[in-house]
């Protein structure tokens, strides 16, 4: 058996299955089958996310290197009629197609293995013709069973490729899609992609942290107005980013489907880029904080604002200079390429998404 990964997270997931995968089938096996596991790195989702083409993709690897057995793992959301799709098996061809995002976003390795787990023992079980006579149509288990999670079958049409279908929907599971396409994109790599950015907002931050009008500002203000401040901060931040690189979606399409999917995407990026500026933001305050502890003198200080700096006043001065320090940054982040910052805000398979859009667009 094989499993087909797309580039980047995919594969780094299968290669980590990879070794304990056999195992864990031949002990499950009811027949003591024996499993031989090979892990394929293939963009096999380039230019389309239609389920048909991408199982038959799949189905024509799969013959070409002789597979009994193949599950593609994708970090891609793929979607069947509005619903978020969580894996497809056609049994007759031994193929299965799983969306890794609607996994949610904790936990990923292990619920990665249990669904390919519970794929391949279903592959690889006698077929049995159902009272529609559907092959291989009984349930899964495992992570598709669990009491709280928002999957459930779905349906499939007779043309299909696909014989059993596993799809998740509701508000529950738009926020486990959600989490997986966040976790996807790792924003946490945003924090160095934007090394402009971060150099004007550490400039910033240091020539602030000695302007005494700062000093004066930051003893003045309340702890609400201080929270207000860290709200329009990063909330210009984020927005300026999305606007300045272009990363907001948008579609042409006028179906309540497309719209909902352009909704998806536009709230994966907030979130991204959200928590990639909060980490940077929560870094600036600790930069400033030691910066004000070496560079300030409380004499000089007190002289100015006439309050004595003690550990609130450092850490207010650190909190307010912070803020000051990401409109900075915002600004800073102009000199960013528009490829930097989609490079790390977007996982490889959302970045080869959003440029075949680009240039369907531009076509």
């Amino acid at each position: 058996m094989a499993l087909l990964a797309d580039p980047d997270a995919p594969t780094q997931i299968a290669r980590r299955m990879a070794g304990m995968l056999a195992d864990r089938l031949a002990d499950r096996s009811d027949q003591g089958r024996r499993f031989d596991v090979e892990v394929v790195s293939e963009p096999f989702t380039a230019g389309t996310e239609d389920l048909s083409t991408l199982t038959r993709r799949v189905m024509d690897r799969a013959r070409a290197e002789s597979w009994d057995i193949v599950v593609a793992l994708t970090d891609l959301p793929l979607h069947s009629r509005g619903r978020k799709l969580v894996v497809d098996l056609s049994h007759e061809h031994g193929v299965a197609l799983l969306s890794l995002p609607t996994l949610g976003g904790f936990r990923l390795q292990t619920r990665a293995r249990q669904a390919v787990e519970e794929a391949v023992l279903s592959l690889a079980a006698p077929q049995v013709t159902g009272p529609e006579g559907a092959p291989g149509s009984q349930p899964l288990r495992g992570p598709f069973t669990a009491r709280l999670a928002p999957i459930r079958r779905g349906q499939v049409e007779e043309e299909e490729i696909a014989d059993l279908r596993y799809v998740v929907s509701g508000p529950r599971g738009y926020v486990r899609v959600l989490g997986g396409m966040v976790r996807a994109n790792q924003p946490w790599r945003l924090v160095p992609g934007l090394s402009k950015a971060l150099a004007a907002a550490l400039a910033t931050g240091a020539v602030a942290t000695v302007n005494s009008t700062i000093w004066s500002l930051a003893t003045s203000l309340s702890t609400p107005r201080l929270v207000i401040a860290t709200v329009g901060s990063v909330a210009l931040m984020i927005g300026w980013l999305i606007v300045d690189a272009n990363l907001w979606h948008r579609t042409d399409e006028v179906s309540p489907e497309a719209k909902k999917r352009a909704a998806l995407y536009n709230a994966s990026t907030v979130v991204t880029v959200g928590i990639g500026v909060l980490v940077c933001y929560a870094g600036l305050v600790v930069i400033n904080l030691v910066w004000a502890l070496f560079i300030l003198n409380d004499r000089v200080f007190g002289s100015m604002t006439r309050t004595p700096l003690h550990a609130t006043g450092y850490w207010t001065l650190a909190w307010f200079v912070a803020s000051v320090a990401t409109v900075g940054g915002a600004l800073g982040s102009g000199l960013e390429s528009d490829e930097a910052i989609r490079a790390a805000a977007y996982s490889k398979r959302e970045q080869e998404r959003r440029s075949a859009l680009q240039d369907d667009h531009g076509n």
